[in-house]
């Protein structure tokens, strides 16, 4: 949302912004609505799988869509995800490179190897360039955050291991939303 403020504004600002949104005034933003409203900086669409789990992470009431009330919520993840991302684009080109990347991900605890960096430059990298742009960085964490979370709980003793069989395996898998 880098057409709009970066603080989190005041309910009348936010509700202005949420009627823009909702173009069918549903009373509901879906993802359709709120991926026309996102903007990477790029001129190319958002991230519609990005979108997607936004979504899916505000969304109470499992519909496929936000309330006015989850909107706020929205607008300050999204908007403090931009400030996390201009903060290790350290170049200001608009997009994180593997270095950046590394970096961003060491900061918020994760020692990963250069090797698992490539792969996640490679699977978040939608055009190509060897770099991610900001919804696919959000996209990314979130996918990180949420397999990481997901080992853990398996990872009683918190040693980098688990053991589970293969149906452990694909039911923690497939119930993520990711």
């Amino acid at each position: 949302m880098s057409q709009f403020a970066s603080q989190m504004p005041n309910r009348q600002f936010l509700w202005d912004v949420f009627q823009r949104v909702d173009r069918d005034r549903s009373g509901f933003i879906n993802a359709d609505e709120l991926g026309s409203a996102l903007s990477n900086g790029t001129w190319s669409p958002f991230n519609p799988e990005t979108v997607r789990l936004m979504i899916g992470m505000f969304d109470r009431n499992n519909r496929g869509q936000v309330s006015f009330e989850d909107f706020g919520a929205l607008w300050k993840y999204v908007t403090d995800w931009q400030n996390c991302f201009r903060s290790f684009d350290r170049d200001n080109s608009g997009n994180i490179d593997k270095e950046e990347l590394k970096t961003a991900l060491v900061s918020f605890g994760y020692r990963l190897s250069d090797s698992l960096i490539n792969i996640l430059l490679r699977k978040f990298d939608r055009h190509g360039h060897g770099t991610i742009l900001f919804d696919d960085f959000i996209q990314c964490c979130i996918v990180l955050y949420t397999l990481t979370s997901s080992f853990r709980q398996y990872d009683t003793d918190q040693d980098g291991y688990i053991t589970i069989h293969y149906e452990q395996f694909l039911t923690m898998v497939f119930s993520l939303k990711v």
